[in-house]
């Protein structure tokens, strides 16, 4: 094996190892910023030794040895401070160095958890939104700044300065690391879902950039998804999201043409459509459905997706029942973003008029003031209705208000064809 295979050998265990390297750190040294230092420490030094010793039998062990070595001269270092004192002397009790001299197993053993604490400490409330989703895609994404940086469209330094930020913060209002438990789990889980969602979202439909999309965020959204539902399996929410993410993604190849250009929904070849991925999404929405959870809101937009998924042309869409389902999620999630979602799906029931009633009630509301899908499919349902010259100026306005370079391109030639009718 060559050095540059090594190299690209580390690269990949890394990518897979490091969330439970992470996570096992954290728990023995309460920390996650020492512990994303430490994990790093064990990439070093297997990049030192590995291009000469060859790649060990287990890696991922290899890994976690070397780490939690390290981890261990660390709290000796520091065991006559207070604050590291009651982990070093629970990671020195007699009955876990009989275990393993260098405590493997009591980090492998409940490694399931590990992720899960992490999962909830890098969502931690404490934290504003944009660290909470920086710290989440470096610590369980395996994300490198620069990786993170790019896929938000923000500067390097911006995104170290949130990382930072975001470690320190945790350390200084001594967050534990831990589940939360009794009244207080559902909220801190819906925040944690909050963020692999907004991970999803701006893969699926990029805020900002050249590509519409960014496939390679939808598939870390969906791999988090999948850790969550495989260490929480009893949440209906957690499967209804992870199978929302699935369908949606099974439209990824679809939604574009070769040169980029968006392809809307009703206009895609559905025989591009992934089959696999929608049979998962169905999978797990029949699993929320034994859980008992199908009105959850990510449940209900998982069955709206799936509406589309089960239509093998767009003609055969069942709109009555898409719109049947946004006006509870409507219940369930009250938006504006909602309600204008539901107004599209009203609007292919039963009319583009009807669709237009609901979307004019939406024109003052504060939170769609600068949202640019508002005047979009306002000038969509203007279009229908023959009304040209104010839909060319709803789809200029709709333009000039998104970030996305493919998407204001798209909007401005539905204006031009607004002229040309």
């Amino acid at each position: 094996m060559t050095t540059a295979d090594v190299h690209r050998t580390i690269e990949t265990v890394w990518k897979i190892e490091a969330p439970r390297l992470i996570a096992g750190l954290a728990r023995m040294l309460r920390d996650v910023g020492q512990a994303e230092d430490l994990a790093q420490e064990a990439l070093v030094v297997a990049l030192e030794r590995w291009p000469h010793d060859g790649v060990p039998d287990n890696p991922g062990a290899w890994l976690m040895t070397t780490a939690k070595r390290r981890a261990i001269d660390q709290l000796r270092h520091n065991r006559m401070r207070d604050d590291k004192q009651a982990a070093l002397d629970y990671e020195l009790q007699p009955d876990a160095m009989t275990h393993a001299p260098d405590h493997a197993d009591a980090l492998d053993d409940d490694i399931g958890d590990d992720l899960l604490r992490l999962i909830f400490t890098a969502c931690h409330p404490v934290l504003t939104r944009d660290m909470q989703v920086a710290l989440t895609l470096r610590m369980l994404g395996g994300l490198t700044t620069p990786e993170i940086a790019r896929a938000f469209l923000v500067p390097e330094p911006t995104v170290a300065q949130r990382i930072v930020r975001a470690k320190r913060t945790l350390a200084e209002k001594h967050v534990p690391f831990e589940v939360p438990r009794g009244e207080d789990l559902a909220p801190r889980l819906a925040a944690v879902l909050e963020v692999v969602y907004l991970i999803f979202n701006e893969g699926y439909t990029a805020t900002t950039g050249e590509d519409w999309s960014r496939p390679a965020l939808c598939e870390e959204a969906m791999r988090l998804g999948r850790v969550l539902a495989g260490l929480a399996p009893r949440e209906p929410e957690v499967h209804g999201l992870l199978a929302l993410m699935e369908i949606q993604a099974s439209r990824l190849h679809a939604r574009t043409a070769a040169d980029g250009t968006p392809i809307l929904l009703l206009d895609q070849d559905r025989a591009r459509w992934d089959r696999l991925l929608i049979r998962r999404g169905l999978a797990g929405l029949e699993r929320v459905e034994q859980l008992d959870g199908a009105d959850g809101n990510y449940a209900l937009q998982a069955a709206i997706a799936a509406c589309h998924a089960r239509a093998l042309h767009a003609r055969d869409t069942d709109w009555a029942r898409i719109a049947a389902l946004y006006a509870k999620l409507a219940v369930v999630a009250p938006s504006p973003v909602v309600e204008l979602n539901r107004a599209v799906a009203v609007s292919m029931a039963e009319g583009p008029e009807a669709g237009l009633n609901l979307v004019d009630a939406l024109q003052n509301e504060r939170a769609l003031r600068d949202y640019h899908l508002l005047p979009s499919v306002r000038g969509d349902l203007l279009f229908k209705l023959g009304r040209c010259d104010e839909a060319r100026a709803e789809f200029e306005r709709a333009a000039a208000l998104t970030g996305n370079a493919r998407e204001s391109e798209l909007l401005r030639q539905r204006a031009e064809a607004c002229v040309e009718r």
